[in-house]
């Protein structure tokens, strides 16, 4: 399964914080179980990491939330490509009840 990572320094972090945060990034992998997709940084007052992945156990990707959760506010959510949603989504939307008559 594919995730979407996203993270926001809380508002309590303080700039020490947010420093030692990019200092333990330096040298921390990402848990056993997580393959990395991508990894950006935006130049965003609102948004400062966007991970995408992939992992077959969620005891991952709730050690990457539980990793970074002192500092950032972590919010995680399955993800499809978009060929993959293209290829799946009219299967999809052809069992919906509520699109059936």
């Amino acid at each position: 399964m594919d995730y979407v990572a996203r993270l926001t320094f809380r508002v309590a972090s303080s700039a020490q914080d947010r420093d030692a945060a990019l200092m333990r990034r330096a040298s921390w992998e990402y848990p056993s179980g997580i393959k990395v997709i991508a990894e950006y940084w935006p130049l965003a007052d609102d948004i400062q990491v966007i991970a995408i992945f992939s992992a077959d156990d969620v005891a991952a990707v709730w050690e990457l939330s539980a990793e970074w959760d002192d500092v950032f506010d972590v919010d995680i959510s399955p993800a499809v490509s978009a060929d993959d949603g293209l290829r799946i989504g009219p299967d999809v939307f052809g069992r919906l009840r509520r699109l059936q008559q």
